[in-house]
């Protein structure tokens, strides 16, 4: 008995199977994504826990002079402690935004792209687990900042926040470079459409001139050779 042939739903076509090439470009790209989300997480909450057991709240503590403070604060807004009272609004987005980057994923070839999109999971991740595990509530927890550089921001940030910021200064970068999520550039410099071709050189465009064939002698010029 064999089994009933399943075809496409009409409008939609059947993705091809992906090459060889290509399913080793797709497994390099998500292990380095999944790397840079692991190290970004890793790092932010390992210092977060450091902070809160040996950091005096909301005291600054000089480390290098004036260039870097720490300064522990409880944050119930986004990052940069920006709007402060919407913690569970924040919460719902950040697990949208960790959704669609899970479920993109196996669509990226670059691995620009995949240390973009690492980089921001990895933020995301370490400022959501924040508030879905630290006081006063699941979902609406406040945020461990902790750096504070006043000759560059006013506000008060973590690892997590540095993270998504530097998302967003490649996502600029593979934009202006015209890197595309398959890994494939952008053709900057191609000649515009409807551009005049380059004409060859006359010399190689001349077609060579052939020796015409001689043809058969006539009487006179045959009797003039006779002796």
């Amino acid at each position: 008995m064999t089994a009933p042939v399943t075809e496409p739903a009409p409008g939609r076509r059947a993705r091809a199977p992906l090459s060889p090439q290509e399913s080793r470009r797709r497994l390099r790209a998500i292990l380095l994504l999944a790397g840079c989300v692991v190290v970004i997480w890793a790092l932010d909450q390992g210092v977060k826990a450091w902070v809160v057991g040996a950091l005096p709240p909301e005291q600054d503590v000089p480390i290098l002079g004036d260039l870097l403070i720490f300064h522990l604060v409880r944050n119930s807004g986004a990052a940069f402690s920006l709007a402060s009272g919407a913690t569970w609004i924040f919460s719902i987005l950040a697990v949208a935004v960790a959704v669609a980057i899970v479920w993109f994923a196996p669509r990226i070839r670059s691995a620009g792209w995949a240390v973009f999109f690492g980089l921001l999971l990895g933020g995301n991740l370490g400022n959501l687990t924040d508030r879905l595990f630290r006081e006063p509530g699941f979902g609406v927890g406040h945020v461990v900042d902790f750096v504070l550089t006043p000759w560059l921001l006013p506000a008060i940030y973590n690892i997590a926040d540095v993270a998504i910021v530097s998302s967003v200064v490649l996502f600029v970068f593979l934009t202006i470079f015209g890197v595309r999520i398959d890994g494939s550039r952008s053709a900057f410099g191609r000649a515009p459409a409807g551009a005049a071709p380059v004409e060859p050189s006359a010399a190689s465009d001349a077609p060579a001139e052939r020796e015409a064939p001689a043809g058969p002698e006539s009487p006179a010029e045959g009797s003039a050779e006779r002796p």
